[in-house]
């Protein structure tokens, strides 16, 4: 396994509080997948989860090189967790044809989140 690329996030979740109190559930169908949503909304204060998943999507979009631009969408990079908790990374559409062009199998991904921020990191792996 390589290092193929990294990526690192921050942001503050009153930003994201601020953007989700005036767009409402645009900004969540336009960011999240179904079941990014679910995880989001089963916690007391979705906040730092929706801002975590925020993070994690820039991370992901800068191990890629690309940000947010041309053919992606938002929703092209998921974030999902495992049974035991830990996040993993689902690519599809653009994002996943950039990674396979890259040689990206996997994505490692980690975030974690206060009341005020939310930071993720991402790292592509290829063989």
């Amino acid at each position: 396994m390589d290092i193929v690329a990294t990526g690192i996030d921050l942001i503050e979740c009153k930003r994201i509080r601020d953007i989700w109190q005036r767009h409402g559930d645009r900004l969540t169908d336009r960011l999240l997948t179904e079941a990014e949503f679910q995880y989001v909304r089963r916690h007391k204060d979705p906040v730092p989860r929706l801002a975590g998943r925020f993070a994690a999507k820039e991370a992901v979009l800068k191990v890629l090189g690309t940000g947010w631009r041309g053919k992606i969408a938002w929703r092209d990079v998921e974030i999902l967790n495992a049974g035991n908790g830990r996040p993993h990374v689902k690519l599809t559409g653009e994002c996943k044809r950039i990674a396979d062009q890259m040689g990206i199998t996997d994505i490692f991904i980690s975030i974690t989140h206060t009341e005020n921020y939310a930071v993720a990191n991402a790292i592509g792996i290829g063989k």
